[in-house]
């Protein structure tokens, strides 16, 4: 365990797209001994992201698009299936996530509910996610989706079964993490 730490230095590396800071900083070990390192951290933003889930007809609605790191890593086509979600600007995070479900799906949801926040990847990014999910239904579609025309988003609207979408975790079809833990989470709760 450490304690004492401070904040001694921070530098920009990168403010191009998000923020990407040189960090140093200092920390006492527990045998009191003073340490200093250096670590970069992307501030991108918090964001939200959201399971839309219908009961009756127990389908879900994800998204389909194109991901460049994803591509950089190995993903052939950069095409990523997830989960609708977004970054909250300035918006709280339930106002965020109702806007990016009708820009991204189309559909204007009611009742939204928060279900836990988590640090997606705490090693080098700032981002906390906050995850919600909503039940829909057709008379709640207002529009196409596919993202906002201005930020070049073009994302492809998916309804598919839950047991088909559990089944693309499996194979790999499905590989974003906070779609993952959203599908878990509706099948370990029993939702769908």
């Amino acid at each position: 365990m450490i304690t004492g730490i401070k904040i001694l230095k921070t530098d920009i590396l990168s403010d191009n797209w998000y923020t990407l800071k040189k960090v140093t900083y200092e920390y006492v070990k527990k045998d009191g001994s003073l340490h200093v390192q250096s670590r970069e951290a992307y501030d991108r933003g918090n964001g939200a992201t959201i399971l839309l889930y219908n009961k009756e007809q127990q389908t879900v609605i994800l998204t389909r698009q194109f991901r460049l790191p994803t591509f950089i890593n190995g993903n052939e086509s950069g095409m990523l299936i997830e989960a609708c979600a977004g970054l909250l600007d300035k918006d709280n995070p339930e106002e965020c996530i109702r806007r990016e479900t009708q820009e991204e799906t189309g559909y204007k949801i009611t009742d939204v509910r928060k279900i836990f926040e988590a640090y997606m990847s705490p090693g080098s990014v700032t981002e906390i996610l906050y995850f919600f999910i909503a039940e829909y239904h057709k008379s709640m579609k207002v529009n196409e989706g596919g993202g906002a025309e201005h930020e070049e988003e073009n994302i492809e609207v998916l309804e598919m079964n839950i047991d088909q979408a559990m089944d693309m975790i499996t194979s790999g079809e499905i590989k974003d993490g906070k779609t993952i833990m959203l599908l878990q989470h509706v099948r370990l709760h029993s939702i769908l």
